[in-house]
């Protein structure tokens, strides 16, 4: 099917269906209730990038300025970017040891229950099979549809399987190639590199700020027609059940562009019988039409709408490198709880080496993840907020890019969550046997009447007091743990 057949598939598709390419039509979509009930996801940041495994996953736009250490780091290394440019990983880009089983398995016992493959990164290469891009993972480097695949390992394993689109800032991504020679300004390659626009705006000292202003520098017709064929074409092939897209969509030229696939998903997701949504970022979309998506970072309070986080586990990039530091399993599981406390899902990310293995720090962090949500999960999965988020002075800074740091919290920061006529209180950071919620005290802003109090886990409660402190709670012993402890109180 050329483009001018897709565009005609997704006028027609939009024309007979629910949701028109409108915002009050989409508004009338709603949230997954999987999705919503399911609070936990797995993030994955695999591909070309990490062959050089340097810096970070945009290696492949910095190697290709001459101010950058990443440049120097790639002549030192593979040599002049005229001679050996990005494309030349690929071949290097192997995947041997990939075993999409093997992965989702980590990732279920991990205690995720969707699971979102990038399927194509700023880069331009495809990890998914497409007729509309020849650089693709199926075609070359691993030669295998490692998108389809993990799709196939969670269908088998019971998990929701989604995808990731990174696409839209492809139109500028490779552009500091053509300040000099290199091989992003030979024709033979265009198809991967371009269109590599280079203006002032989209350059290296601007491009953030540029990113930011939804008028400045938008992208050409060719450009969002063909992001809107390849969209539509991904949806049509994975059929994901969360569609993310990243950055730059927010831009105003893509407004309309995303009307559309936002109706033409909707509408192919009726069709399979599937509940879906879509993550956004800024203000691309409306926020009842799609999930808005913090990265790496959060919110301060319980939102009106569920709302996502992404971050990952590695501090210093979300594809591999070889001098990455990570985050302990302690604040993942706290971030978790925190998100959760606040209506929101936490994405978790995890970047693959180019063969195809999980680093051991992430593994020992998804594994210690699952082993506290087995315990402690009935107070996460299928929860809403309750009357508050939590007590105690601790709190993140709201925004993106805030939460490498990890927050100090104390044995007086607590976070709630609600289900089936339960409050489950966490105690952020335990650090003896006593327990007070100072927000369940007697005659206090929340005067309800409680009635069994219990701890997941093998922790014993010895006594229960409710008083106008708050209710204490005593254990048996202090929790040997350096994570959250639950307590579910019973709502009478």
């Amino acid at each position: 099917m050329n483009h001018e057949e897709f565009l005609k598939l997704i006028d027609d598709t939009i024309a007979n269906g629910r949701y028109k390419a409108d915002w009050s039509s989409l508004s009338a979509h709603k949230i997954p209730v999987w999705y919503y009930e399911a609070k936990f996801g797995i993030f994955i940041h695999w591909g070309i990038y990490s062959v050089p495994a340097y810096a970070c996953e945009w290696y492949p736009r910095w190697m290709y300025n001459p101010t950058s250490h990443e440049y120097d780091f790639h002549k030192k290394n593979f040599g002049d970017p005229s001679v050996f440019g990005y494309k030349d990983f690929i071949f290097m880009f192997k995947g041997e040891n990939f075993d999409a089983d093997q992965w989702v398995e980590l990732f279920k016992n991990a205690g995720a229950k969707y699971i979102m493959p990038v399927a194509e990164h700023h880069d331009g290469f495809a990890m998914y099979d497409t007729e509309f891009n020849r650089w693709n993972a199926t075609n070359m480097g691993p030669c295998k549809d490692i998108t389809l695949e993990i799709k196939r390992a969670c269908e088998d394993k019971g998990l929701a399987f989604c995808a990731s689109s990174h696409r839209a800032e492809h139109y500028f991504f490779m552009n500091m190639g053509r300040t000099i020679d290199s091989d992003v300004n030979d024709e033979e390659f265009a198809d991967f590199y371009g269109p590599a626009v280079l203006t002032p705006e989209l350059s290296d000292t601007t491009v953030f700020a540029t990113i930011n202003d939804i008028f400045s520098a938008q992208p050409d017709e060719a450009f969002l027609t063909d992001w809107l064929v390849r969209t539509c074409e991904l949806i049509d092939r994975l059929k994901p059940s969360i569609l993310y897209f990243d950055s730059w969509i927010h831009n105003a030229a893509f407004k309309p562009y995303l009307k559309k696939v936002c109706a033409y998903y909707y509408n192919r997701a009726l069709e399979w019988g599937k509940e879906v949504t879509i993550n956004f970022k800024h203000n691309a979309f409306p926020p009842d039409v799609a999930t808005y998506d913090v990265e790496r970072g959060a919110l301060t309070g319980i939102a009106p709408f569920p709302w996502q986080t992404d971050t990952a586990i590695g501090k210093k990039s979300w594809g591999y490198i070889k001098d990455n530091e990570f985050k302990p399993a302690r604040q993942i599981i706290c971030d978790l709880v925190d998100i959760v406390s606040k209506n929101g899902m936490l994405l978790l990310n995890v970047g693959p080496k180019p063969d195809g293995t999980i680093t051991d720090e992430e593994t020992k962090v998804l594994e210690e993840t699952g082993e506290w949500l087995k315990v402690n999960g009935e107070g996460i999965y299928g929860t809403t907020p309750w009357k508050v988020f939590g007590e105690g002075e601790t709190n993140n800074v709201e925004g993106s890019f805030k939460d490498n740091d990890e927050k100090t919290f104390t044995s007086n920061d607590y976070r709630f969550t609600y289900k089936n006529g339960y409050l489950y209180a966490f105690c952020m950071h335990p650090d003896s046997n006593e327990f007070n919620i100072s927000s369940l005290k007697i005659k206090g802003e929340f005067d309800i009447v409680t009635g069994t109090v219990e701890v997941l886990g093998d922790l014993a409660i010895v006594n229960t007091e409710r008083c106008t402190e708050g209710l204490w709670i005593t254990l048996d012993k202090s929790p040997v743990s350096d994570k959250p402890v639950c307590f579910k109180i019973e709502i009478v």
